[in-house]
């Protein structure tokens, strides 16, 4: 609407600024209203006078408005610009920055009256400001009651808000579940009934600079892991949880910045390294909204130290160049008993090195070392066979894992990723150890129908059991997992996701027949 006052009405560059002035001042308490009050209370960057319109580095001669300014600057001497030498014409203008520029130019035509100079404010640049204040008085009227509404709204929700530093968020899903297949692993017909299971979680997040987040999430599911009906981990569901829906806190952390560069966050329970780094999988790593299988959501490796406690720190997590920390103590961190707490029980430490020269290429290195206690180890954490997970029984072990992940998107609607990972496991009770190797590729097809929509494939091999020596034994076939599934946004917080998961010669077995298992999943967030 201004630029075609300026080019239609032709105003004087006095009435357009005032114009452009007061428009964008209305649509800045628009803009307000739909802020944080922390965003309200935010204070204006500080603004410098100058004497020419060559001062500014983002206007350009070409520009629709640049006449405008520059008799502004040069004529009446009343545009001000930023310490960097911009004008940032194109962003919304403060009421105090609207406040400041009105009383300069107000100023400056007084000066002028005053001295009786020739290029004074004309008595037609006055009627043509009548005028127009006239004719658009109907439209001025209507914006000044949507913001006095908009006031008084805003004042509304802070006499009733539920605090000035913590959000409420939370996702809801219902998912029916069906297993298919003529034998479980190992033997046996495989019966299965349908099921319809939920998980709900919800999360309180604070921030007190703006820059950190202070996170306590409780949670609650009924899923029954359908591995006692398979006879193998491998067909897990991503998103299944048991607590008898009961609510328990399952994930108490605090991020900060330190400094510019560094990201720190310290997890005082439900420690999840994935969340705490990039994991190279945007498009399958949720649990609500992801892959629907534990093993497409991404590399086992960032299941390493899963759970517990423990801190991460980032360096550089905004630039082309990442390099992430972490040491996590996954069981019993808060016992003092012998075995337990941060030092003396499991343990992993966890490094990783990120290269992300744009949008549509990232790659990473991962190591991870980890001392799992005897009565705990899951090297795979249930994401592979049982000797991949346990390859010396349930006693100590100790592994170097090594993991290289990567993505590649070669349009918007196309991303492309997958991963692989080699661990070596060592026997804390004897001279046994054992090698094991997984890997996945993904593909997305995003807006694939409508807008929102992602089509999804996963296909690799889970962790297998490659070389063994000592009380370990080596898988002697190969499972392969392959994973389609349809992800359909229907509105900004409902997404509907049927999916089928099939694992080929489970648990490494080729004696073992082919399971399917089919889900419908519905997550609502908020």
């Amino acid at each position: 609407m201004t630029k075609q006052f300026w080019n239609v009405l032709k105003v004087s560059p006095v009435i357009a600024a005032t114009l452009l002035s007061a428009n964008s001042a209305l649509a800045n308490e628009v803009q307000e209203s739909v802020t944080s009050v922390a965003q309200l209370s935010q204070q204006t960057d500080n603004i410098g006078q100058v004497t020419s319109v060559s001062q500014f580095s983002d206007v350009q001669p070409t520009d629709w408005a640049f006449q405008a300014l520059q008799s502004l600057v040069e004529r009446y001497g009343c545009i001000a610009g930023y310490p960097n030498g911009t004008y940032r014409g194109n962003r919304a203008l403060t009421r105090y920055e609207f406040a400041a520029g009105l009383n300069a130019c107000l100023d400056r035509v007084n000066e002028l009256i005053a001295t009786a100079t020739a290029d004074m404010v004309s008595k037609q640049d006055l009627a043509t400001l009548q005028r127009l204040q006239e004719e658009f008085s109907a439209e001025l009227a209507t914006l000044r009651g949507r913001v006095d509404a908009l006031e008084a709204r805003t004042a509304e929700l802070e006499a009733n808000q539920f605090s000035t530093t913590t959000k409420l968020k939370g996702e809801a899903i219902f998912s029916l579940d069906q297993v298919f297949g003529d034998q479980v692993a190992g033997g046996g017909d495989l019966e299965s009934n349908t099921t319809f299971s939920d998980r709900v979680r919800l999360s309180l997040e604070s921030s007190f600079t703006g820059s950190d987040t202070l996170q306590m999430r409780m949670s609650a599911g009924n899923f029954i892991q359908n591995n006692d009906v398979t006879g193998t981990r491998m067909t897990r569901l991503g998103f299944a949880e048991e607590t008898g829906n009961n609510i328990e806190f399952d994930k108490i952390n605090y991020a900060f910045n330190f400094g510019e560069k560094i990201r720190v966050k310290v997890d005082a329970a439900g420690a999840e390294m994935y969340e705490n780094i990039n994991s190279f999988n945007p498009d399958f790593k949720s649990s609500g909204t992801g892959a629907i299988s534990r093993y497409g959501r991404f590399s086992p490796i960032y299941r390493q130290g899963n759970g517990g406690a423990g801190v991460t720190v980032q360096l550089n997590p905004k630039g082309a160049f990442t390099l992430s920390a972490a040491y996590l103590a996954p069981d019993n961190p808060n016992d003092p008993d012998q075995k337990n707490g941060i030092f003396d029980g499991s343990s992993t430490i966890f490094g990783q090195l990120e290269f992300k020269p744009s949008k549509a290429f990232n790659i990473g290195f991962t190591y991870a070392r980890s001392y799992e206690r005897g009565g705990f180890v899951d090297l795979t954490n249930s994401t592979g066979g049982l000797n991949a997970r346990r390859p010396f029984g349930n006693v100590a072990t100790t592994s170097d894992n090594y993991g290289v992940q990567a993505s590649f998107q070669p349009s918007s609607r196309i991303a492309v990723g997958g991963w692989a990972g080699y661990t070596n496991a060592q026997s804390e009770v004897s001279d046994s150890d054992a090698d094991l190797f997984y890997w996945a590729a993904t593909l997305a097809v995003r807006d694939l129908g409508r807008e929102g929509n992602t089509l999804g494939l996963i296909f690799g091999q889970p962790p297998k059991v490659t070389g063994a020596n000592g009380t370990a034994t080596e898988d002697s076939d190969t499972s392969y997992h392959l994973e389609g599934l349809y992800k359909m946004r229907l509105t900004d917080n409902i997404m509907i996701t049927p999916g089928l998961l099939v694992i080929f010669n489970p648990e490494h077995d080729n004696s073992n027949d082919t399971i399917y298992v089919g889900t419908l999943r519905t997550t609502f967030k908020f």
